[in-house]
């Protein structure tokens, strides 16, 4: 009995130390379904660039600006994304970047955003207009 309690206990410990932190490697999150997704988000919800842009524009250089200057270039960029969006629509079993299904994103600017082609300065889903869903904390109102 007292043989087994020593197996068991050693078993125990070395099984604890054994373990070991697996972690995915980089890549491992951009999947076809996920090139997927970013097809239809890109198809769908590519025409939100020209209100965030009319807004943008607005902050940046003025009311007319945003109103002209804004619509052209957030129609520019609409139909940019949605002919990026039907390339990954029909691309999407295929890894079509460096042999991944990564899209040829970098990081760019001073709050170190990933961007997609930054020549266009597309991210990698369309804008987010109204209330924005990126924060990782909530307030609640407690009574």
């Amino acid at each position: 009995m007292k043989k087994l309690l020593v197996i068991a206990s050693t078993f125990a410990l070395l099984s604890g130390v054994v373990v070991a932190d697996i972690q995915a490697p980089p890549g491992s999150t951009y999947t076809s379904t996920r090139k997927l997704g970013r097809a239809f988000s890109n198809i769908v919800y590519g025409f939100m660039e020209i209100p965030e842009q009319m807004v943008r524009k607005d902050e940046q250089y003025g009311r007319k600006a945003g109103a002209t200057y804004g619509t052209v270039d957030g129609t520019s960029r609409a139909l940019r994304r949605l002919g990026y969006g039907f390339y990954e629509l029909f691309t999407f079993t295929c890894p079509t970047y460096r042999g991944t299904f990564k899209p040829p994103y970098e990081r760019c600017g001073e709050d170190n955003r990933i961007e997609m082609n930054p020549s266009d300065g597309l991210s990698e889903f369309p804008p987010e207009l109204g209330a924005e869903g990126y924060f990782q904390h909530s307030r609640a109102q407690k009574y």
